[in-house]
C-alpha cells in the first residue's frame, strides 16, 4: 500500500445528543451566575495553578457546558481553589463555587471517591 504523506483524521464533531449535559444543569442549578459565563479566559489567564499545569477553568466550563463530563473530571481536580478567577471574572462569576459543585458532582455520578 503506498503512503502519500496524508492519513483520515478522525471526525471531531460533538454529538450533543449523546453528552450528559445533566451535570452543567445541576450546577447551574445550584449556582445561576455559571450560565452568566461567557468564556473570556480571564479566569484561566490569573489562574495560579494554570500557569504551573495544563489546568483551564474555562476548558472545564466549556467541557461541562458541552456535556464531556469525563474529560471535566480528570482536570478539575488540579485547581487549587484560591478564589483569584472569582476577582477578576468580568461577568462576576462565582467560579469557586462553580467548581466545587462540579467536583461534588462529578464524584457521585462517575463514582470517583475524591476528585
Amino acid at each position: 500500500m503506498n503512503k502519500f504523506g496524508f492519513t483520515l483524521s478522525v471526525p471531531r464533531v460533538i454529538d450533543y445528543d449523546k453528552n450528559d449535559r445533566s451535570v452543567a444543569d445541576l450546577i447551574a442549578a445550584k449556582e445561576p451566575t455559571f450560565r452568566l459565563c461567557i468564556e473570556c479566559g480571564t479566569c484561566a489567564a490569573t489562574c495560579t495553578a494554570g500557569n504551573f499545569t495544563d489546568f483551564s477553568l474555562r476548558e472545564i466550563n466549556v467541557l461541562l457546558r458541552r456535556g464531556e463530563n469525563e474529560a471535566a473530571a480528570e482536570k478539575i481536580n488540579r485547581c487549587m481553589l484560591c478564589g483569584k478567577c472569582i476577582l477578576v471574572c468580568p461577568r462576576g462569576v462565582n467560579t469557586r463555587n462553580v467548581l466545587f459543585i462540579a467536583r461534588e458532582t462529578l464524584s457521585k455520578t462517575n463514582g470517583h471517591e475524591r476528585l
